[in-house]
């Protein structure tokens, strides 16, 4: 059986709307989900649909094995964290080129140097505050887990990154222009919010 890993980056704005205006039978043709590779019901959040609390997550899975389930479950809760450490990757690099449009801190091959540096920093290891959300065997044995991260988890993970980037590769921060202390324009690009792109959940239920 493949593994199977799938960002879970979530988005509820205009949810609503959509639902109103879409025939019924599409809708319930929609909200379907079922196992890969299977005819066998899945829950939403298998196939991406938002978790209260969580404002970002991955779900990963690991294909049976005779280790056991807390192996099974510690190799899936692996593999989504490699998934949504590529989805923060991604966050952090839009914020800090959004500081910089907003700011005219640095040039654009400037910005692009701070922004690679920042994404090397942030790894499935690295996640600090996320946690598994849910988990569950599906029928033919295969674990699937959904690892998430909230707000103020998201925001600590690029703040963090963002410090981590400042030590090791202090000459291209420094070209930065602003008047604030390195660990004060972390916590300030930290805390931007991104456009209509931004993000959504997070709390473990096992």
């Amino acid at each position: 059986m493949s593994k199977v890993t799938k960002v879970l980056f979530m988005f509820c704005i205009g949810l609503g709307v959509t639902a109103c205006s879409t025939p019924a039978a599409k809708v319930e043709k929609m909200a379907a989900c079922v196992f890969p590779d299977s005819d066998d019901a899945a829950p939403p959040w298998v196939c991406g649909a938002p978790v209260e609390g969580m404002a970002a997550g991955a779900v990963g899975s690991a294909a049976r094995s005779d280790a056991g389930t807390a192996f099974m479950k510690q190799i899936a809760a692996n593999a989504a964290r490699a998934e949504l450490a590529q989805t923060m990757k991604v966050q952090a690099q839009t914020l800090i080129e959004q500081y910089a449009e907003t700011s005219g801190a640095g040039s654009k091959e400037m910005v692009g140097r701070v922004r690679a540096s920042v994404a090397r920093q942030i790894t499935g290891q690295t996640l600090y505050g996320s946690r598994v959300f849910k988990s569950m065997v599906a029928p033919d044995g295969e674990m699937f887990v959904l690892v998430g991260l909230d707000e103020p988890g998201i925001q600590s993970v690029v703040e963090t990154a963002i410090k981590a980037s400042m030590n090791n590769d202090q000459a291209i921060w420094k070209q930065f222009k602003t008047k604030m202390n390195l660990d004060e324009l972390a916590a300030e690009i930290a805390k931007q919010k991104e456009g209509p792109a931004a993000a959504g959940p997070d709390n473990a239920q096992h």
